[in-house]
């Protein structure tokens, strides 16, 4: 990376990708958010302007610095287009292989000389993803955390042939979006997801079997273990159907332990994701969660 006038693709419009164009575009990055769905874009772009609204109210950013962030972001349902000069591409798509390496192959032909291809996957193989690209040593993951504009750690993972110098570039585009990098050998799961899982997945177990209900499991976690949320409240936060992809993939890489909660699977069989539908563990309108709506002990 040599200056801020390089031009940042995030491919992805959901809560992650939402987050992670904010953070470079109000970080001095042209940056361009990249979804084949329009009304995901239209979310987004409300999703941005109210992070910026909020930091204005809070006095926490300038009305002018906000102007010029929003002025440098734009939204594209073409990603052959936008991808075009790209110095740096963040692929937040989905956690499905074949959907990960479809969108890096379309980009990779327009990207800049030795552009950066990124992947924001929180589980699956970055050796894997990387084995489809001509020049796999300049493919690397890094794993924003959710949301974005709070969360500092960026989780830089290295496949079997990422480059020192793939490695030293992102850190520095991490240094100049005011976040913290954390090198991670390529891994299931790497460290925070393979733990959050487990974390979230047991939580589901003992809501299932009646341990506690929904708002004390995690009320324990918040206090007793200072945690920010709680584990129910982060996975309807993700997605149980993203958490659902990622803990059937631990459990065929690293065994037992991570079978996935029956609680989990009937969840997402019914479309309970979480807020992006309005309901999973608790209950949401307008964004918002409704009080007392979490799912009781013994379900």
């Amino acid at each position: 990376m040599s200056t801020k006038t390089e031009k940042v693709v995030v491919v992805g419009s959901g809560l992650m990708g939402t987050g992670i164009a904010h953070a470079f575009s109000a970080s001095g990055f042209a940056t361009v958010l990249v979804d084949a769905n329009p009304e995901a874009l239209v979310r987004a772009e409300q999703a941005i302007s109210k992070i910026f609204a909020d930091g204005i109210k809070l006095g926490k950013l300038d009305p002018a610095d906000a102007a010029a962030a929003a002025a440098r972001l734009t939204f594209s349902g073409e990603l052959p287009v936008a991808a075009r000069g790209a110095a740096l591409l963040v692929e937040t798509v989905t956690e499905k292989l074949d959907v990960k390496k479809a969108v890096i192959a379309e980009a990779l032909p327009v990207l800049a000389p030795g552009a950066l291809v990124a992947t924001n996957t929180s589980a699956l193989s970055v050796t894997e993803i990387a084995a489809s690209v001509p020049s796999p040593e300049r493919v690397l993951g890094m794993h924003f955390f959710n949301p974005v504009h709070k969360m500092k750690l960026v989780e830089l993972v290295r496949g079997i042939a990422t480059s020192d110098e793939a490695v030293v570039t992102a850190r520095q585009y991490c240094d100049a979006i005011g976040k913290t990098s954390i090198v991670v050998n390529e891994s299931p799961g790497l460290t925070t997801s393979r733990m959050s899982a487990l974390l979230g997945n047991e939580a589901m177990y003992m809501l299932q079997e009646g341990t506690a209900s929904a708002e004390d499991i995690d009320t324990a976690l918040r206090m007793g273990f200072n945690h920010p949320m709680g584990p129910l409240e982060l996975g309807d936060m993700t997605g149980w159907d993203t958490r659902l992809n990622v803990l059937k993939y631990l459990h065929a890489t690293l065994g037992e332990k991570f079978r996935p909660c029956p609680l989990i699977i009937k969840m997402v069989a019914a479309g309970r994701y979480g807020r992006k539908t309005g309901h999973g563990v608790y209950k949401y309108e307008d964004g918002q969660r409704v009080p007392n709506s979490g799912l009781k002990a013994g379900i």
